[in-house]
């Protein structure tokens, strides 16, 4: 009789057990469907580097479109960066992924970011860009960035002075970072002095081709040679950064004269201020934003204006509106970028064919469902600028470029995604406005020019960049 009553249990244990079986197979089979369609690629390596290399072949939207091709315009798996990941495409992925930011997604760097980024909190480059967040507005605000202009303006002046007037050929790309680390420099940290700015702005110049990259550190690959030039850059942050708190003491320098002195000054919700190794970093990591994008731009911009005479007509005649309006030596205002509309549209455009952003990475915080695929808690997603910006479907004729895009109403919303998107939308977004309308106004009151290698390689690493650094030939309008 034990002996049958033992049976039964067992057999009513297995009867449980296999029904919880069924209901949780059941619901989670009606929850999650496939994985989205894609391969990925070579062990620990992936896809990398085909992703990377069809950056480096200047054509970054060729392994996405692949890819769309063939296995789904909506989105496709692969392996990135030593992280299992899904590409999201076209309008639809962006607004999915703008919306539901700290819900389903969260910002994600790969690991190479934090190790050329070393935060001497030991916070991620996510935290770190959280609080970082939190401080800019103040120095982004409308009256802040007003104020700035003047500044812009003068910074352009010179810098046109020094690097364009009197030469008859320039190379383009390595003058436009000069001109917007100039600037970034001057407001980040108030240094202005050319040899000066020149001395910090080196070690950038091998930074940004190692952020995105396969994190192998061997002498000579573009990760160890970022992570080497991020230490160089904190060494002279910090020593700028001592001599300001030995300024701020003595009333040589003012607590509101930058972002630097803002941040030593200012203490959190705890009373707490912030170490100096940590303003470094944060200082570091402004520098970068504040100047990589736009010169990529102001590249362009003079890429496109010596191919398009049309268009660098249209320009020219709008900002001699402006300079004709000016008495001598009176600086650009808020006033006159309002008037700037056509140069912004073409500027646009420009942003458009050459994002300098090609995309961004975001973490999956949950299992969810996207288009009827599951994407697994902890993969990576990847949006891309192009799967909009070259979509026949976003931008008739894609290829042709044409500033009349951005009239009127513009757009259509997730379309156009140069500075990214929802809460992780680009905070420099007006700052980088500024200073490409003032370089622009510069620029094309003082010159002409045609490109000196007609059919010049474009190359992005991570942002797109002539291979030659965009030689021109330069011809002065006369006086």
């Amino acid at each position: 009789m034990e002996f049958f009553y033992v049976s039964l249990l067992c057999l009513f244990l297995l009867l449980v057990t296999l029904s919880l079986h069924f209901l949780f197979y059941k619901s989670r089979s009606a929850l999650s469907g496939p994985l989205p369609p894609g391969k990925t690629g070579w062990p620990m390596v992936g896809e990398s580097l085909e992703f990377l290399s069809c950056g480096w072949k200047g054509h970054p939207e060729k392994f996405v479109f692949d890819r769309m091709a063939k296995y789904s315009s909506h989105v496709f798996k692969t392996h990135l960066l030593g992280e299992k990941a899904a590409v999201f495409c076209g309008a639809p992925g962006n607004k999915f992924l703008f919306s539901n930011e700290n819900k389903l997604v969260q910002a994600w760097w790969p690991a190479s970011v934090d190790k050329v980024f070393p935060s001497s909190t030991q916070t991620s480059s996510k935290e770190e860009a959280i609080k970082m967040r939190k401080m800019l507005p103040n120095f982004l605000k409308p009256e802040a960035l007003q104020r700035y202009i003047g500044i812009m303006d003068h910074i352009a002046g010179r810098h046109f002075s020094s690097g364009w007037e009197n030469k008859d050929q320039v190379k383009v790309f390595p003058l436009c970072k000069n001109y917007t680390f100039w600037i970034a420099s001057r407001l980040f940290v108030s240094v202005e002095e050319p040899t000066e700015v020149a001395k910090l702005l080196q070690p950038f110049n091998v930074l940004a081709s190692g952020l995105i990259s396969v994190p192998i550190d061997l002498p000579g690959t573009p990760f160890n040679r970022a992570v080497k030039a991020s230490n160089q850059i904190r060494k002279m942050l910090l020593a700028l950064i001592n001599q300001r708190k030995v300024d701020l003491a003595e009333g040589k320098a003012s607590p509101t004269q930058d972002i630097m002195s803002h941040m030593l000054t200012t203490s959190d919700e705890n009373g707490k201020f912030m170490h100096e190794l940590d303003v470094a970093d944060k200082i570091l990591g402004l520098l970068i934003g504040g100047h990589d994008t736009a010169s990529s731009a102001c590249t362009f911009v003079i890429k496109f204006l010596a191919e398009l005479p049309e268009i660098y007509e249209g320009v020219y005649k709008e900002q001699m509106e402006i300079v004709k309006s000016k008495a001598p030596g009176e600086l650009l205002n808020w006033d006159d970028i309002q008037k700037m509309k056509y140069s912004w549209n073409v500027a646009c455009e420009v942003l458009r064919l050459a994002p300098p952003l090609q995309g961004a990475f975001r973490e999956a915080l949950a299992d969810f469902m996207y288009n009827g695929f599951s994407i697994p808690k902890g993969w990576k997603i990847y949006w891309s600028a192009n799967t909009t910006h070259r979509n026949p479907e976003c931008f008739p004729e894609p290829q042709k470029f044409d500033p009349s895009r951005f009239e009127g109403s513009g757009p259509a919303p997730y379309t156009f995604v140069p500075f990214g998107g929802g809460p992780r939308m680009c905070p420099g977004k007006e700052y980088a406005r500024l200073e490409i309308l003032v370089f622009i106004h510069h620029v094309v009151k003082r010159f002409r020019w045609e490109k000196i290698i007609p059919d010049e390689k474009i190359v992005v690493d991570p942002m797109p960049i002539p291979a030659k650094g965009l030689p021109v030939r330069l011809f002065p309008h006369k006086a």
